[in-house]
């Protein structure tokens, strides 16, 4: 009987420490950068995304994350541009319409996970940065940031263009920035 209650009491203790945040969108972004003619930046957000994360509720620890991108989303502002990157030659959205990031772990600052674009998934690093959790209306939020730089060559996106001064047209390291704001669930 007290080993039952034990067990019982591991299981109920363990479901109070675990807090799961759904993204809540309105208030979060997905974001990137990458080089233009080798001299400037080209800044671009993903409008369709989702996910979740774990946290530890008395260490705060991230136990969990999982997001999901809509290529066809994408936005850097200029019509014409977005219809590319969403084409057979560059993205593909068609074809592979989503990105995905799942957390394997985090050591410190930093979170380990697989990052899928294009149909191929790769082992990826990204800064991580915890910004806190909160008790609002009720209810408790948590936010974190994520960052870091991918190739895209890596994932088979591979466009590009010689320019003739001898440089390309655009830069084959991607950074990235996500920022979420997410609410428990109850």
């Amino acid at each position: 009987m007290k080993l039952k209650l034990l067990v019982a009491s591991l299981v109920a203790s363990s479901a109070l420490m675990a807090g799961v945040y759904n993204v809540d969108t309105y208030h979060s972004g997905v974001s990137f950068k990458v080089k233009h003619l080798m001299v400037s930046n080209v800044k671009g957000k993903f409008g369709k995304f989702n996910g979740s994360f774990e946290l530890d509720d008395k260490t705060n620890a991230l136990k969990a994350l999982h997001g999901v991108v809509e290529v066809a989303s994408i936005d850097t502002g200029i019509e014409k541009r977005d219809n590319h990157l969403r084409s057979e030659e560059i993205f593909n959205a068609a074809k592979y319409p989503q990105i995905t990031f799942k957390l394997t772990k985090l050591v410190g600052d930093k979170a380990h996970g697989e990052f899928t674009m294009h149909g191929v998934t790769k082992n990826v690093v990204f800064d991580y940065e915890f910004g806190g959790v909160i008790e609002n209306n009720g209810g408790k939020k948590a936010g974190l940031t994520v960052t870091g730089t991918i190739n895209r060559k890596d994932y088979g996106v591979s466009w590009n263009k010689i320019l003739e001064s001898g440089g390309v047209a655009v830069g084959e390291e991607v950074k990235i920035e996500v920022e979420l704001e997410g609410d428990l669930q109850k």
